[in-house]
């Protein structure tokens, strides 16, 4: 299949820019794994769509405020977006600048912090922060790092709605959406019915969102996520098909997770940096049904669902969402599909 397959218009009106007052008030398309048909329900139910022989994957993964802003010596304006982390003084990172900044060029940030370019990695910058830890850095003058088609400014409420409440392993850069619907009452709600739950995690870099530049598929070189799945995870993944049960990913990066340490064919704790690209003909190891978000057109994340849910059902269930108006992409609605 090539890019242009992928694409869709979409009414920039349907672009969710906030989140609703409630985390479950969202609504939930669902689709019929054998028909195709589709059903639309809200969020709040989404514990009837559930048995308790299931089991749930959520990601851990919790967003860093990865965005930051500064000058160099000679005033000229900087904004800086964290990729990755790699020690408690130095990461990689997205510069914004009228000049790139050579190596050895001192960024001052506010609060007295400052950082220095020390070289290039591809697209992305070598940072040094010294004399400070970076992750209380960040705490202190970082801004969430909402997507580019969220034209806002971000604002004290982003702190909590762009953040899964089961968020615990910091390093991502945005946020696992599909895991943005549920609250505490929901994730009770799903122990008191005995369904169980287990946890991978997979640090959402800024490259989830952008384009496919290529046509052809098989050219387009996927960035790269650091995952990690424990052994407590694949143990529960065990007992669930033991017991006759699906596994559900909350969300693609979920997926992405599970899949990744699948590629022997069975799952099996693992971790590191993962660059699985899932497009339609790709056989899935160790995920039954999935909760995601909507998608921007001609993405990796719209060609993953329709890997899973079958391409012609999902084009028609993103034709039905926009002719029924649900809101699209981190801040949307979400769906549910079954393999």
């Amino acid at each position: 299949m090539k890019k242009s397959d992928f694409n869709y218009p979409l009414p920039d009106a349907l672009i969710a820019q906030k989140p609703l007052a409630e985390r479950d008030a969202s609504r939930l398309l669902c689709m019929n794994r054998d028909t195709g048909q589709l059903a639309d329900r809200q969020f709040s139910g989404f514990i009837e769509l559930i048995n308790d022989s299931d089991l749930l994957v959520f990601n851990d993964t919790k967003v860093i405020p990865a965005r930051l802003y500064g000058k160099k010596r000679s005033g000229g304006k900087v904004e800086i977006l964290i990729e990755r982390i790699l020690d408690e003084n130095h990461a990689i990172a997205h510069v914004r600048a009228s000049k790139s900044p050579k190596p050895g060029t001192l960024i001052e940030l506010d609060k007295g912090y400052y950082c220095e370019a020390r070289g290039r990695a591809d697209d992305l910058f070598q940072l040094e922060f010294p004399g400070a830890n970076l992750f209380a850095l960040l705490d202190q003058i970082g801004r969430i790092p909402l997507p580019p088609y969220i034209t806002r400014a971000d604002d004290e409420s982003d702190l909590t709605r762009y953040q899964t409440v089961f968020a615990r392993e910091a390093g991502a850069v945005a946020a696992p959406t599909a895991g943005l619907h549920f609250d505490l009452a929901m994730m009770n709600k799903i122990k008191a019915k005995g369904v169980q739950t287990a946890f991978v995690t997979l640090h959402v870099g800024s490259g989830t969102f952008q384009p496919v530049r290529v046509e052809d598929l098989s050219e387009h070189l996927m960035h790269k996520e650091y995952f990690a799945v424990p052994e407590t995870t694949v143990d529960a993944v065990r007992q669930a098909r033991d017991r006759g049960g699906r596994v559900i990913a909350i969300g693609t990066t979920a997926v992405r997770a599970l899949e990744s340490a699948s590629k022997c064919g069975l799952l099996a704790p693992g971790f590191g940096d993962t660059d699985l690209f899932i497009t339609p003909g790709y056989q899935f190891k160790s995920v039954d049904a999935m909760l995601t978000n909507f998608h921007l057109p001609e993405s990796t994340l719209l060609m993953l669902v329709s890997a899973f849910a079958g391409y012609d059902s999902i084009m028609n269930a993103y034709q039905h969402a926009i002719e029924q108006s649900y809101r699209f992409f981190s801040y949307g609605d979400a769906m549910f599909l079954s393999r």
